[in-house]
């Protein structure tokens, strides 16, 4: 098997080059698909010998597809720029190279949140499929939160190792991806037919709230297992206000 790494990026040079020094001995091809960045986020990526094709950001479904449509190979490991492979999954990636038989493959995602590594809180084993053949299937889902899906009765195997995902590094940057993300969020909810009402908008938060700090152990993870269930509760108030607003407006 061969395999071609796409990742897209914007404006990402904190953290590109981890992200590509983690497959560069993994990879038979790197392509970066960049939405035009001004910092040194295509330079460093150059230094890796990635193919880089600029295109302007549609949305991550569009983006995605995008540049899954660009791999010149059957198979394709997609990664978001903030992402890297841990050394367990680099090997079992490896071994399916030389034996793989499966559609695709799924693996565990471990966040880094502030310095942090969170275990609990609905964030991990936070499973997903990123290593696929692309004929077989397509990016699809809500914007931002696009997912992979294959067509049915596709083989899927799940794979050994985590994706690191090194998500936020202050509580400012998660402030500030709160307020992009729920812009999205809300839009494209509205767009597909979703509406909001004063009781979500009342009691969604809470529920989230008290899912992610004791159902999903939250408390487990300190500090910032409160921080992160408070901030998400807080996401889920701006998303259902939002698209309030937008119906309002409509």
């Amino acid at each position: 098997m061969k395999l071609s790494v796409v990742v897209i990026t914007f404006n990402e040079e904190k953290n590109i080059a981890r992200c590509l020094e983690s497959v560069k001995n993994i990879a038979d091809e790197i392509i970066v698909v960049d939405s035009f960045s001004t910092d040194e986020t295509l330079t460093i990526a150059a230094s890796y010998g990635a193919k880089i094709i600029q295109n302007k950001f549609e949305g991550h479904i569009q983006q995605k597809n995008f540049a899954k449509n660009l791999a010149t190979n059957d198979f394709v490991l997609s990664l978001d720029a903030d992402e890297a492979l841990d050394e367990n999954l680099k090997k079992s990636i490896l071994e399916i190279k030389s034996s793989g038989s499966s559609d695709g493959y799924k693996m565990n995602r471990l966040t880094n949140y502030c310095g942090k590594w969170i275990h609990h809180s609905g964030w991990y084993p936070d499973t997903k499929l990123r290593l696929w053949n692309k004929n077989k299937g397509n990016w699809g889902g809500e914007n931002p939160h696009d997912e992979f899906f294959l067509e049915p009765n596709s083989a899927i195997k799940k794979l050994k190792g985590n994706i690191l995902h090194y998500s936020y590094y202050t509580l400012a940057d998660h402030d500030k991806q709160i307020e992009y993300f729920t812009n999205i969020a809300s839009k494209a909810a509205f767009a597909n037919g979703k509406r909001s009402s004063v009781f979500k908008i009342i009691f969604s938060p809470t529920i989230k709230f008290l899912k992610m700090y004791f159902l999903q152990l939250g408390f487990l993870d300190g500090y910032f297992g409160f921080v992160i269930a408070k901030k998400s509760a807080h996401a889920t108030f701006m998303k259902y206000g939002k698209l309030f607003k937008l119906q309002k407006e409509n």
